[in-house]
């Protein structure tokens, strides 16, 4: 029997500021999908610094933001963000990997309310963070992007691994 691996998730698009890979203000998220969740490990840099040693609460909210949109993939729906809460429970040193869990806790027809943990390399839970996202059509992003960006949204990032097993 094989094991039952983590299914790596495409970025939302290349300059996106969370998992963007050609954006080089970005955090560089890489997102799997493990069962019902959508996971990243990020190590936070001097660049995403607020307090001295520590990350910037809006790097960590950030962070949090763009992984609630890997949940989407898992749901199949295209949403916005409505409401984003951190809250903060620890400081989170820099240079040291934090794993991110998220989730649809649940949905109420257009209202997906996400859930996240934030936890440290010693398993304590540094921040959690939760949502409420609106579904969408592409009609909500016309004005503001190319027809084929838009469009792209909606065709090329469909993760849907259909030999993944539990």
């Amino acid at each position: 029997m094989a094991d039952p691996m983590p299914i790596s998730l495409p970025p939302h698009h290349p300059q996106c500021l969370g998992c963007g890979p050609d954006n080089p203000a970005g955090l560089h998220l890489d997102v799997h999908r493990d069962g019902d969740t959508v996971v990243t490990d990020i190590t936070f840099d001097p660049r995403h610094r607020g307090a001295p040693g520590l990350a910037h609460g809006g790097a960590i909210s950030a962070a949090c933001d763009d992984l609630f949109g890997f949940v989407l993939y898992l749901v199949e729906e295209v949403a916005v963000t409505r409401t984003l809460t951190v809250n903060y429970l620890a400081p989170v040193p820099l240079g040291q990997p934090h794993r991110i869990t998220a989730r649809l806790r649940h949905r109420h027809g257009r209202r997906l309310h996400l859930e996240a943990t934030g936890t440290g390399p010693d398993g304590l839970t540094r921040f959690t963070a939760e949502a409420l996202f609106l579904t969408v059509d592409h009609n909500h992003f016309a004005p503001h992007g190319a027809d084929t960006e838009v469009q792209a949204m909606f065709t090329h990032h469909q993760p849907h691994d259909r030999e993944h097993h539990h």
